[in-house]
């Protein structure tokens, strides 16, 4: 295993991909990050965090949290799951690279979600035993929830079953994982951190629900 580079604490990393997203939201974009996006120099990497995110369309992280070419890490897949190629990428970055922050984002109107409440209200069948193998990834964590009085109210439910999903990928990697459970007992900077976060996509903004305390409202910061 090669020597992972000097990255930022998960700390620092979380203050940047807020940061970042705070730009993001208000249409303001890093001049640096821009022109990284023309470099074809970068022979290493040390991207200040990992990113396991849906694969829709409307949630590329590099654009979400305003981030350049080599900054971020990130692994796509429906519904943010996480299987054994997930934990597996995430083991690499975190010990090629000495990323400290992994962000598991979900977000609103997510399809793999409404497959799955379609699959539990509905048994029809998924159309394909792939997508079967997707939905049932996100089944257990959300299966009880339908059967509360949040299937009166499906946007609350979509809400909630979205969240619930992003928590047991949490879940599922802070303790499906040995590489990742020593890096994450480090002390300090060195500690490895795993968080839930969800993407508004009405509005862009980003809210880390799980896993880190919430954070004091942060200024536009200006970037040359």
């Amino acid at each position: 295993m090669t020597t992972p580079s000097r990255c930022i604490s998960a700390r620092d990393a979380l203050t940047r991909l807020r940061e970042g997203n705070l730009r993001y939201a208000q249409n303001v974009r890093s001049v640096d990050a821009m022109i990284s996006h023309s470099r074809r120099d970068l022979i290493q990497q040390t991207p200040v965090a990992i990113v396991i995110g849906c694969s829709d369309s409307r949630a590329p992280a590099e654009i979400v949290f305003d981030q350049g070419l080599g900054d971020l890490f990130v692994i796509r897949v429906a519904g943010n799951i996480v299987a054994p190629s997930q934990i597996g990428s995430v083991e690499f970055a975190a010990e090629r690279f000495g990323t400290r922050l992994v962000v598991v984002m979900g977000h609103t109107h997510c399809g793999a979600i409404d497959a799955t409440l379609e699959a539990i209200t509905t048994p029809a069948g998924a159309s394909s035993q792939n997508q079967l193998s997707i939905v049932n990834r996100i089944r257990p964590a959300i299966e009880a929830l339908a059967a509360t009085d949040l299937a009166s109210d499906p946007a609350r439910l979509r809400r909630e079953a979205m969240r619930a999903n992003v928590r047991a990928s949490v879940n599922h990697l802070r303790h499906g994982s040995e590489v990742i459970e020593r890096l994450a007992s480090g002390a300090g900077a060195d500690g490895l951190l795993v968080v839930g976060a969800e993407l508004d996509l009405l509005t862009g903004v980003v809210d880390f629900f799980e896993g880190v305390s919430a954070a004091p409202k942060l200024e536009l910061v200006e970037h040359k």
